[in-house]
C-alpha cells in the first residue's frame, strides 16, 4: 500500500513540476523571450503535451488573474506555435465516435474543412489579387467571401452553447473563457472587414491588413478546436450528452455545410423524460403540467427564468424565438451564458435586482429583421424577498405598426 501510496505522490509531484514549467515558458513568451529558445525549452523538459495539462493551464492563468484579456489572448494565440505535433493522443477505447457521421464533433470537423477550403482557395485568393490590383471585380470577389464567412457565427454559437455548458459541468472553464473571447474577436473582425468592403474608398492596407487577421485566427482557432476542444469534450462528455448536442444542435444552425447525416448511435434511444400530467393549484386557478407549458409556450413573447443564485432555469420554447436558447443552458449560471465581454453588464443589472436598487430594466435593439423590446423584472416573494429575475423578450415591430383602430372581428 505504502508503495502505491508513494507512486501516486511521485506522480502528482511530477505533474505539479509539468504545469510549473509550462507556465514559466508562456510567461517567458509574454515577455518577449525568443520563441525558437522557448520551443527548445519546451522540447527538452515536457516533449508531450497533455489535453489536461493544457487545460489546467488555462485554468491557473485565468484564476490568477494576473494578466489582462489583451494578454492572455496574446498567450493563448502562441498555443499553436507551441503545441504544433506535440499533443499526445488519447486512446478511444470504443473507436472513435467523432468518424460517425452526424456526430457533433464530426459535423463540426466538417464545418472546419469548408472554411478551411474558404480561406485558402478564395479569400487569400482574392486578398492576395487586391493586393496587385483594388479593382471593383476584386472587391467584390472579397466582400461574397467574407459574407460566406459570416456563417462561422453558427459554428461557434454551436459551440459555445452545447459543448462549453458541459465541459463546465466538468469543472473546465478554459474554453469558455478563452476561445468564446477569441470567438468574438474573430466575429468582429469579419464583420469590419465587410464594412471596409461595402464601403470601400481605397484604403486598400486597411482591408488587406483585417482580412489577413481574419484568416490568421479563424485558422488558429480551427486548430485549437481540433486539437484540443474536441478531444477535451470527447474524454469527458457522455454518450447521452452528445445525442442531446446533436439533438439541439438544429436550432442554431449550421455552417456552409449540413451533418453528413442523422447520428444514431449503437444503443438504445436516448428515452427523455415525459411530462407529468399532475396538476398545479395556484392562487387563480388550477392547470396540469402540459396545459402551463403550452400556455407560456403560445404567449407572443420569450420568457427566460434566472433564479436567486443566478442560474437559469426555465426559458418558453415558442415557434419563432428571437434568441437562440437550447436545454443546455439550464442549470447553467447565466454569466457562462454570455459572451466575456458583456458579462459586466449582466452582473451589475443582477447586483441592482438583488440590492433593491431596481425591479425593471429595459433596452431595445435592431436585430435582424426584427426591432426587438428587452424587459428585466426582478421577482419578489410576498415578504419582497429576491428569487430571480425573469427576461421578457419580444418583437415589437408589428405593435410600431399599428395604426388607426380596430374595433370588430375581420
Amino acid at each position: 500500500m505504502s508503495e502505491i501510496i508513494n507512486n501516486r505522490e511521485q506522480l502528482t509531484s511530477e505533474y505539479t513540476e509539468r504545469i510549473a514549467i509550462l507556465k514559466q515558458l508562456f510567461i517567458d513568451l509574454h515577455n518577449g523571450r525568443n520563441l525558437d529558445e522557448v520551443k527548445a525549452h519546451f522540447d527538452a523538459f515536457i516533449g508531450k503535451i497533455t489535453i489536461d495539462e493544457i487545460t489546467q493551464l488555462q485554468h491557473d492563468f485565468v484564476e490568477e488573474g494576473s494578466i489582462s484579456a489583451a494578454e492572455l489572448k496574446h498567450i493563448y494565440n502562441q498555443h499553436s506555435a507551441i503545441f504544433q505535433g506535440t499533443i499526445k493522443e488519447e486512446d478511444h477505447q470504443n473507436g472513435r465516435p467523432e468518424d460517425q457521421a452526424g456526430h457533433p464533433v464530426h459535423t463540426f470537423k466538417l464545418e472546419n474543412q469548408e472554411v478551411d477550403k474558404l480561406l485558402t482557395t478564395k479569400l487569400q485568393v482574392h486578398l492576395e489579387e487586391l493586393d496587385k490590383e483594388d479593382s471593383a471585380e476584386n472587391i467584390y470577389k472579397l466582400f461574397e467571401d467574407i459574407n460566406l464567412l459570416l456563417d462561422i457565427d453558427k459554428h461557434y454559437s454551436r459551440k459555445e452553447n452545447l459543448i462549453f455548458p458541459y465541459l463546465e459541468k466538468y469543472g473546465i472553464f478554459g474554453p469558455t473563457t478563452n476561445m468564446w473571447r477569441i470567438d468574438d474577436f474573430i466575429r468582429d473582425a469579419i464583420k469590419d472587414g465587410r464594412q471596409k468592403l461595402a464601403h470601400y474608398h481605397g484604403d486598400k492596407q486597411a482591408v488587406i491588413g483585417v482580412l489577413n487577421y481574419v484568416i490568421e485566427q479563424v485558422a488558429g482557432m480551427i486548430y485549437k478546436e481540433e486539437n484540443i476542444l474536441f478531444p477535451m469534450a470527447l474524454k469527458n462528455l457522455t454518450e447521452d450528452e452528445w445525442v442531446k448536442i446533436a439533438h439541439e444542435s438544429d436550432e442554431i444552425g449550421f455552417c456552409l455545410i449540413a451533418p453528413a447525416a442523422e447520428w444514431k448511435p449503437e444503443r438504445k434511444a436516448l428515452n427523455e423524460q415525459a411530462i407529468s400530467e399532475g396538476y398545479i393549484k395556484m392562487e387563480t386557478g388550477i392547470l396540469s403540467l402540459k396545459q402551463l407549458e403550452l400556455l407560456l409556450n403560445h404567449l407572443p413573447v420569450d420568457i427566460t427564468f434566472i433564479d436567486q443564485d443566478d442560474v437559469v432555469r426555465y426559458f418558453s420554447h415558442g415557434k419563432e424565438r428571437i434568441f437562440a436558447r437550447t436545454k443546455a443552458i439550464i442549470g447553467r449560471t447565466v454569466q457562462n451564458c454570455h459572451p466575456p465581454r458583456s458579462v459586466h453588464v449582466v452582473e451589475e443589472l443582477l447586483a441592482d435586482f438583488k440590492s433593491g436598487k431596481k425591479e425593471s430594466e429595459e433596452f431595445w435593439i435592431k436585430f435582424k429583421d426584427k426591432y426587438v423590446y428587452i424587459r428585466y423584472f426582478a421577482v419578489r416573494d410576498e415578504d419582497g424577498k429576491y428569487i430571480g429575475t425573469l427576461e421578457f423578450t419580444q418583437n415589437i415591430d408589428p405593435i410600431k405598426a399599428i395604426e388607426g383602430e380596430k374595433r370588430i372581428l375581420e
